[in-house]
C-alpha cells in the first residue's frame, strides 16, 4: 500500500510538471531572444553587407541614364541636323546660288558635332529651373537676331549666320516648357512688330 501511495504521489507531481505554463511565462526578454539567436548561429549564414554596397540590379542599371542621355540626344539631333540642311539649302536658293555638296559638308561636318553636344548638355539639364531661364534668354536674343540679319545683313553674312541661329532658335523653343515657350515668341513678335522689320529676304 505504502509503494502504491508513492508512485500516485510521483506521477502527479510529474503531470503537474508537464502542465503547460501560462502564457505570461512564454513571453522571453529581448536578451534572452538575442542569446538564443547568437546561440543558434542564424546571422553567421547571412554574410554581412557593407553599408556602401548597392544591390545587384542597381549596379546593372547604372549604365541606363547615360544610354537614356545618348538616345534622347539622338532623337533632338536628327531632326535639328536636317533643319540644318534645309535652312543651308533654302538660303542658299534664296540668293539664286545651286548649293554644292562641298559648300554643304562645310556646314555640316564641322556644325552636326557642335549641335549634338550642345543638344546632350541643355537637354540633360533641361527640367532644371536655371536652364529654361538659359534656354528663355537664348531664345529671346537669337530670334530678334535672326529677323535683324534678314532685313539689315550683307547676303554673305546672312547665308553664313542665319541656318544655325534658326535651328538653334527653334530648339530653343522646343526645349522650353509652354509657358516659357509662349512667353518668349511673345516677346520677340512684339519687338518684331514694333521694329518694322519683315520676314522676306531681299534678293
Amino acid at each position: 500500500m505504502g509503494n502504491n501511495r508513492r508512485e500516485r504521489r510521483r506521477n502527479k507531481a510529474a503531470e503537474e510538471e508537464d502542465v503547460t505554463p501560462d502564457s505570461d511565462n512564454l513571453e522571453l526578454t529581448e536578451e534572452e531572444q538575442w542569446r538564443i539567436i547568437n546561440e543558434t548561429g542564424i546571422l553567421k549564414k547571412f554574410p554581412a553587407q557593407p553599408p556602401n554596397a548597392r544591390p545587384p540590379d542597381e549596379e546593372e542599371d547604372e549604365g541606363w541614364p547615360l544610354a537614356e542621355e545618348i538616345f534622347n540626344t539622338t532623337v533632338f539631333l536628327i531632326p535639328m541636323s536636317f533643319l540644318l540642311l534645309l535652312m543651308e539649302i533654302l538660303v542658299h536658293w534664296q540668293y539664286s546660288r545651286r548649293p554644292t555638296y562641298r559648300a554643304l559638308a562645310d556646314r555640316m561636318l564641322p556644325g552636326v558635332p557642335i549641335l549634338a553636344m550642345f543638344i546632350f548638355y541643355t537637354n540633360r539639364h533641361k527640367r532644371r529651373r536655371w536652364m529654361q531661364f538659359l534656354l528663355f534668354i537664348l531664345s529671346v536674343a537669337v530670334g530678334p537676331r535672326l529677323v535683324w540679319l534678314i532685313n539689315m545683313a550683307s547676303w554673305r553674312v546672312v547665308m553664313q549666320q542665319c541656318p544655325p541661329l534658326a535651328t538653334v532658335w527653334v530648339y530653343t523653343v522646343l526645349q522650353l516648357d509652354l509657358g516659357p515657350a509662349c512667353l518668349s515668341l511673345v516677346v520677340v513678335g512684339i519687338w518684331f512688330r514694333y521694329s518694322g522689320m519683315k520676314l522676306v529676304l531681299s534678293m
